[in-house]
C-alpha cells in the first residue's frame, strides 16, 4: 500500500457520489504501480478493471481473469498512488453464485489491496448482492449496459439498446443497482439518449465509457487512450502514440546492439585499480 504523505488526502467514495450534477468524475484504468503513479495527480478514480486480463495478460476476453490476479494488481495500484480512489473489479465467478460468495470475494479483495471500493457488473439479480455488501461496509460500484463478462452470453462485445427490451433492461438495471446502494454506475456501449436517460433517473453518478457526454464522468481503458494497440475502439480518443513510439525505440535500440554503437563510452563502468 502507498505510503501517503500527510499533506495527502485520498478521494472517498462519499466524495464520488456527491459529485452528481457538479464537475465530471475523471476515471481511469491502471494495473501497474508505475502506471497509477502517472496518472494519480489527474483522475478522480483509478479502476484496477478486470480488462487487465486481455490488456496485461493477452486473454480473448475478461472471462479468464482470477480473484488472485485482481488482488495483485490492486496491490500495485494502491502502492503507485495516493490521491485517487481506487476501485477493484470483482471478476467473473467470483461473486455471482451467492451473496456470501461475493461478501468472501469482496472483504478479501478489500483487505489484501487496501482498495476503498469493488466494481460488479449489475446484470439481472446482482442488486441484492450490491445492497447485500454495502449493507455490510463494502463500497460497490456498478456497471450496465455492455457488459464484458457477458460476452458469451451476448455473443461478442455488442452495444446495448438496439431493441426496447434492451434498452428497458439497461434503464432497469441500472435503477436496481441505484437503489441498491452503489454510490456510482459504469454505463458502458449505449446509445446517448439511453445514458441521458440513465443519468437523469439514478441518484448515483453516472460514468460513462462508449454512452456519450451526457453522463456525470467518463473512464477509459488507459492503453487505448494512450495508443498501445494497433485497433482503437470508436468511443476512444487516442490522446497519444505510445505503440509507435515504443516500436520506434525497440527498433533503434536494436540497431545499436547489432551495430556495437550500444553501450557506447557513457554507458560502460570505468574503475579505478587499486593495488
Amino acid at each position: 500500500m502507498s505510503a501517503q504523505t500527510e499533506t495527502t488526502k485520498r478521494k472517498t467514495v462519499r466524495d464520488i457520489a456527491s459529485s452528481k450534477g457538479k464537475s465530471p468524475v475523471v476515471c481511469l484504468t491502471a494495473y501497474t504501480a508505475p502506471m497509477a503513479r502517472l496518472l494519480d495527480p489527474h483522475a478522480d478514480v483509478l479502476l484496477v478493471g478486470d480488462s487487465l486480463g486481455m490488456v496485461v495478460h493477452g486473454l480473448n476476453s475478461t472471462v479468464g481473469v482470477t480473484l488472485d490476479m485482481m488482488i495483485l494488481h490492486g496491490r500495485a495500484v494502491m502502492r503507485g498512488s495516493q490521491q485517487a480512489l481506487v476501485v477493484v473489479d470483482l471478476p467473473f465467478g467470483s461473486y455471482e453464485e451467492s451473496h456470501e460468495v461475493a461478501w468472501r470475494s469482496a472483504s478479501r479483495v478489500m483487505m489484501e489491496t487496501g482498495c476503498q471500493a469493488v466494481k460488479v457488473e449489475s446484470g439481472e439479480g446482482i442488486a441484492d448482492t450490491i445492497a447485500f455488501l454495502v449493507d455490510r461496509g463494502i463500497p460497490v460500484m456498478g456497471h450496465v449496459g455492455l457488459r464484458p463478462q457477458a460476452m458469451n452470453v451476448d455473443g461478442g462485445f455488442r452495444a446495448k439498446g438496439r431493441t426496447k427490451a434492451e434498452r428497458d433492461r439497461v434503464l432497469r438495471e441500472a435503477l436496481a443497482a441505484d437503489r441498491a446502494g452503489a454510490f456510482a454506475i459504469v454505463v458502458e456501449g449505449v446509445a446517448e439518449d439511453i445514458a441521458a436517460e440513465v443519468s437523469s433517473l439514478v441518484r448515483a453518478p453516472t460514468i460513462g465509457i462508449g454512452a456519450s457526454a451526457q453522463c456525470d464522468g467518463q473512464i477509459l481503458v488507459t492503453d487505448d487512450m494512450l495508443g498501445m494497440f494497433p485497433w482503437t475502439p470508436k468511443f476512444v480518443r487516442r490522446y497519444a502514440d505510445l505503440g509507435t513510439v515504443i516500436d520506434q525505440a525497440a527498433a533503434h535500440y536494436a540497431q545499436d546492439v547489432r551495430e556495437r554503437t550500444f553501450p557506447a563510452e557513457a554507458e560502460t563502468y570505468v574503475l579505478k585499480r587499486t593495488p
